[in-house]
């Protein structure tokens, strides 16, 4: 016989407490009577909560209600969003991009870090040319990234806009060795932050190309990795006081389609990274699946049809990447009588081989996907989305998520036309009804992931429970 248990006064108070903290995330600053109709406490019960959430230095009063007549029922209570600061991080072959935000999300400066790129002017790590898509902007402003008034350009006259709007510059910077792309980077990280009014980070999260044992956390070097990729892994973690989270780029994208974009309705979806490589993210019953080894989503190397021989555990020519990587995708459009510019990062990209990472520039097949879109190039079309959903149907009859999502450049060039497509011949391929969407967390969803990821994990600190 089982017996019921009754929750404590203290288990209560912090359930209650997160219940209140979480809302106040969620929406904003609330009164009183905001927080005693959504959540169904008592009058004494919610001003308790209130009380002791202030003395943590959680919650602040954050002026009047315009809607209460001005009185104690009109005062607004918000989380206090300097109470911690935190970071996302995207490393990539080509360089470093980095967000700082506050308790809430909201960005308070960006700076990016470019390995061997011409040199550039200041700028934000995501507008214009200077990103991977017109996406970074919106991903991470949903992400509660608007931008605050921290950033400012280091590397010469005034600040430049930030990501979601104006007020927050970005730097960049530009070096070729990788010792002082690590120093660079840790100094960008710092000034950035201080510029944001931040003292200290309580967490920084890393999207990284290549796997991550969750174990250990640790970022397998499969030898195809720039050495400078680890030792900035080691000097992040060096630093007393802040905590280093290192998640798989792809896996990061995804949980920001899972939370601001596409699927933010499915607790069951893949996301199919299509870039420079091909690369996936399965989030089961809402938590991201990462396997024994953190190799979940290397579909690279997935055996497909149509391919000159079988990939092998050291690259994936022959698998899944051999048929829908940039470069496979160019050559496709060339035999379609398509326009092709030079692929300038060849071999690049999630899941293009192990632990090689995506390059901050648009590969080739995203503009050829996107005039091929505009133009009505029916057959190059049909025949690309053929070519994705043999891959994703090996994902659906194992998985069954119900619904997978194209992202990376190549998916948000093709947007819904090609999602459309590949769900089509998808529905052929297996018997398991799956949804196919064009991923909406635009070009910044590593960041936007990344963003997400430390601040659950300073959430779940400060606020307690899961």
């Amino acid at each position: 016989m089982t017996t019921a248990r009754t929750a404590t006064p203290s288990t209560a108070r912090a359930i209650n407490d997160r219940l209140a903290l979480d809302l106040l995330l969620e929406r904003g600053p609330l009164t009183a009577s905001d927080l005693r109709a959504l959540t169904g406490l008592s009058r004494p019960t919610v001003a308790d909560l209130l009380e002791r959430l202030q003395r943590s230095g959680l919650v602040a009063h954050a002026g009047e209600s315009a809607a209460l007549r001005r009185g104690p029922n009109a005062r607004l209570y918000g989380l206090v969003a300097d109470r911690a600061h935190l970071a996302g991080i995207d490393i990539r072959a080509s360089g470093v991009s980095l967000v700082v935000a506050d308790l809430t999300g909201r960005t308070l400066g960006t700076a990016t870090i470019a390995a061997s790129l011409p040199a550039v002017s200041a700028a934000p790590v995501v507008d214009g040319e200077e990103s991977s898509g017109s996406g970074d902007a919106e991903a991470m402003e949903s992400a509660g990234c608007s931008c605050g008034s921290g950033g400012a350009s280091r590397s010469g006259g005034g600040g430049a806009s930030g990501l979601g709007g104006s007020g927050g510059g970005g730097a960049s910077v530009v070096t070729t060795d990788g010792d002082l792309l690590v120093e660079r980077t840790v100094e960008a990280l710092l000034a950035t932050a201080a510029e944001a009014g931040a003292g200290e980070l309580h967490t920084v999260a890393v999207g990284a190309p290549g796997l991550v044992d969750p174990a250990t956390g640790t970022l397998n070097n499969s030898g195809k990795l720039p050495e400078w990729h680890t030792k900035l892994l080691a000097a992040l973690r060096s630093r007393p006081g802040t905590e280093v989270i290192l998640e798989n780029e792809v896996n990061l994208a995804g949980i920001a389609e899972h939370r601001i974009g596409a699927a933010k309705d499915r607790r069951d979806f893949a996301l199919i990274w299509l870039g420079h490589g091909v690369g996936a993210s399965v989030i089961l019953d809402g938590r991201l699946r990462r396997g024994a080894s953190g190799g979940t989503g290397e579909i690279g190397f997935l055996p497909v049809p149509g391919t000159m021989g079988l990939p092998d555990s050291r690259k994936c020519d022959g698998g899944f990447h051999s048929t829908v990587s940039s470069a496979a995708i160019c050559e496709l459009a060339g035999r379609h009588g398509l326009k092709v510019e030079p692929d300038t990062e060849e071999g690049t990209g999630a899941g293009a081989e192990p632990g090689v990472g995506a390059g901050d520039r648009e590969p080739a097949a995203g503009a050829v996907v996107r005039r091929a879109v505009e133009s009505g190039a029916d057959d190059f079309l049909d025949e690309l989305a053929l070519r994705i959903a043999v891959g994703a149907s090996a994902i659906c009859v194992v998985l069954d998520p119900g619904c997978v999502v194209l992202g990376g450049e190549i998916g948000q060039a093709g947007g819904p036309e090609l999602a459309s497509r590949v769900e089509r011949h998808l529905s052929r391929l297996s018997p398991l009804a799956t949804e196919v969407r064009a991923g909406t967390a635009g070009g910044g969803a590593v960041l936007a992931g990344a963003v997400l990821t430390a601040g659950d994990a300073v959430r779940r600190e400060l606020f307690g429970g899961d």
